[in-house]
């Protein structure tokens, strides 16, 4: 059954009397009377406004890449229109017209829409629900979003699904052999896969995930002259609950992401240790969560944007970010949470097969790709535990491959104890991977391990392989403004201080620029702690803006 089916109510909402003339108070504009049939707001439309209607019916539907409409609703009375994208104007996913007897609609832009979410707290709490579950409806329901056409499994169409994905918006995916006759009439080229079609017909050819979201209205356009009160490098744990604490407490804050919100933790299939959630919770679905309420207070994220450096320049100045598309942000504070990445191990082929045999996270994408084969993964901590867990229900056997004596030393034991009562996964411990064998064309075809204390050496057959080994920090971009510890962590607190000043707890060896997260040397590196980082460095901004 679809939310549609059983939470009707939620997603659709009828306002009383007295809620929409409160709600009226916090409208952007008069009321506009439409004509049966007129558009209201369409597909792609940006800054379209969230519409309470008073009179008559609006007609809302989805519509995909192929020009494929399917009805959503009709809106009545007291109901309202839009979905979590009129909350920040971006892009709408959908689009509505008048219906026949035409219909009388109050507009709330994004400004005014989240006004009146975080000052009524009851209307409020019916809105986001509403907008929320709308976004959650077009992502689980076909007939929505972008079209991708291409090869399953080829590392452009599994880069794009998990872009798409990740980010939260609906998309389809076409195997290019079931869809010769689509590629055909696009007039696109076997190099030219995978394709994307978003929703508003135009045509992209292997785009970049920058491309994509610029077709897709995701990206915001910043403004190069306007200085944030903060600014975040990382769209992770940790970064989102710096957006959500600055935003709710009035700061203007920013967060830049070169790819997806929820950093590594938003590839986790079940977090179960976090506070609050006894039956755990993805990471893509935390991330989902705080990503929605940072821009209910407000907060601007901007993804995909790369940060180049960040130029500290003088004292008293404001700090200035340079993005790799040649623009640049000012901001009084910069909060550095950009994470780690995974490192890569010393297999001289491995490039090959990234993307194609090879991954770095455990996503849907991917345990769809593997299902029922035999595959192995790298790694003895908890994200490696927690890919474990989500990947061996759904594939034939798992090599779980681990350099030391077992894995107790570094994964929490409630991981431990349910790996040991899987039964399709084999544990090797002192053992590594020291060849990849396949080729671009097929991808991974088996891999060699080898025994770490007699240099025993075995061929597995196996079509993927799931790295999980250790962490490198993201600091290349800081462009040597802040001090680093001799494994490239950012130094923060009394590490970094000088002898002319005093450093806050968070704070870095440069005033104004923070560290937060898995990047900060010496950080917990848990999901929790990230996000209790989150809340404090902001108080911490406060008493230095005010100095």
């Amino acid at each position: 059954m679809t939310l549609l089916d059983t939470r009707r109510a939620q997603l659709f909402p009828t306002l009383s009397a007295g809620d929409i003339a409160a709600a009226r108070r916090f409208a952007s504009g008069d009321s506009r009377d439409f004509a049966p049939g007129e558009i209201v707001f369409d597909i792609g439309q940006r800054d379209a406004p969230a519409w309470l209607l008073l009179h008559g019916t609006i007609e809302a539907v989805r519509r995909d890449g192929l020009g494929h409409e399917t009805p959503i609703i009709t809106h009545g009375p007291g109901q309202f229109t839009g979905e979590v994208s009129q909350l920040a104007g971006r892009a709408s996913l959908a689009a509505g017209r008048a219906g026949a007897e035409g219909c009388t609609a109050v507009p709330f832009d994004a400004a005014h829409l989240r006004a009146l979410v975080i000052g009524s707290a009851d209307i409020g709490e019916t809105i986001m629900r509403a907008l929320i579950l709308r976004r959650v409806g077009l992502i689980e329901t076909a007939g929505a979003g972008s079209v991708l056409v291409g090869h399953p499994g080829s590392a452009d169409m599994v880069r794009l699904q998990g872009f798409l994905t990740r980010n939260g918006y609906p998309n389809t995916a076409l195997d290019a052999d079931d869809a010769a006759e689509l590629i055909s009439r696009l007039g696109v080229q076997t190099n030219d896969l995978p394709v994307m079609i978003c929703p508003n017909g135009t045509v992209l050819k292997c785009p970049t995930e920058a491309e994509a979201a610029i077709c897709l209205g995701i990206t915001p356009e910043l403004d190069p002259e306007k200085i944030y009160d903060v600014a975040v490098v990382g769209a992770g744990p940790a970064g989102l609950a710096t957006a959500v604490y600055a935003a709710s407490e009035g700061l203007s804050a920013l967060v830049l992401d070169q790819r997806a919100i929820g950093g590594q933790a938003g590839a986790s299939a079940r977090i179960e240790n976090y506070l609050g959630f006894p039956t755990g919770i993805s990471g893509q679905a935390l991330a989902g969560r705080a990503f929605n309420q940072a821009q209910k207070f407000g907060a601007e994220l901007a993804i995909p944007l790369e940060v180049k450096s960040l130029h500290c320049g003088e004292a008293g100045r404001p700090l200035r970010l340079e993005l790799t598309t040649g623009n640049h942000v000012r901001s009084r504070a910069v909060v550095i949470a950009s994470g780690v990445h995974y490192r890569r191990p010393d297999i001289p082929n491995l490039p090959d097969f990234e993307g194609n045999g090879v991954s770095y996270w455990a996503s849907p994408i991917e345990a769809k790709l593997c299902e029922g084969e035999e595959v192995a993964l790298v790694g003895a901590g908890n994200s490696a535990g927690q890919a474990v867990v989500f990947l061996a229900p759904r594939v034939r056997r798992l090599h779980l491959i681990v350099r030391g004596e077992g894995l107790e030393a570094s994964m929490s034991h409630y991981l431990i104890e349910r790996i040991a009562a899987l039964p399709n996964v084999e544990l090797h411990t002192r053992t590594e991977v020291v060849a990849l064998q396949g080729d671009r064309a097929h991808g991974l075809a088996a891999a060699t391990f080898r025994n770490r204390d007699t240099g025993a050496e075995h061929a597995c057959s196996l079509r993927h392989l799931f790295l999980f080994i250790g962490a490198d920090a993201h600091t290349g971009w800081l462009d040597g403004c802040v001090a680093l510890d001799d494994k490239g962590f950012v130094i923060t607190g009394a590490a970094a201080a000088g002898e002319t000043r005093a450093v806050l707890p968070l704070e870095t060896s440069k005033p104004g620029v923070f560290a937060i997260g898995d990047v900060r040397a010496g950080s917990t590196k848990r999901v929790a702690a990230a996000v209790g980082e989150g809340a404090a460095v902001v108080a911490q901004i406060h008493a230095r803006l005010a100095g």
